[in-house]
């Protein structure tokens, strides 16, 4: 990642300084970085969302996150995405096969850096034997906490956990918030 001050910026006679950041980790051949994950657990008593508790220096606390990462060389957002949720949660997954399975790429916070990604929609079994007791695979640097939320919950979750000292992350704010407004307006 590398950080910059110096472009100028000018509509008409305005003229600024543009913070900006640049993700330099993105696979030569791939026009995406990363995945997000929105893993849903099909369960009897209704669908939940898998999130994340991980502590993010750059916030300095614990963000409530949707499973993610870093495509790798040749990698796709689907391919990724059944990996990382496998390394970070334990949970085998498939992605889902309508047009909803991979979103369009889209980018984190266009206003200050490139990053970009796919989000990646995948239902989790849990009759399968494999999502029973689930396993992490996390890596030496990794502290992942994982816990579920019934879907028609998440808004309330969200506003709870914040109250509570917790950072929430766009990516899951959002999906809350569409959820609500979809509740709201019996969409």
């Amino acid at each position: 990642m590398s950080a910059s001050k110096a472009k100028i910026v000018s509509r008409g006679p305005l003229k600024r300084t543009w913070e900006s950041a640049e993700r330099s980790t993105r696979p030569a051949k791939s026009d995406v970085d990363g995945v997000g994950i929105v893993a849903i657990l099909e369960k009897s008593s209704g669908p939940e969302i898998l999130l994340q508790k991980q502590f993010r220096p750059p916030v300095d606390k614990v963000t409530i996150e949707v499973p993610a990462g870093l495509v790798d060389e040749g990698e796709s957002a689907a391919v990724c995405a059944v990996r990382e949720l496998k390394e970070e949660t334990g949970y085998v997954g498939e992605v889902l096969s309508d047009r909803t399975g991979v979103s369009p790429l889209m980018f984190n916070d266009p206003g200050f850096c490139n990053t970009n990604l796919n989000m990646v929609h995948v239902k989790i079994d849990m009759s399968k034997p494999e999502n029973q007791d689930p396993k992490p695979e996390l890596e030496e640097n990794e502290f992942i906490e994982v816990f579920t939320v019934p879907m028609r919950k998440l808004y309330a979750e969200c506003r709870r956990l914040e109250a509570e000292g917790y950072a929430i992350d766009a990516r899951v704010g959002t999906l809350a918030e569409g959820i609500e407004l979809a509740l709201k307006w019996k969409l």
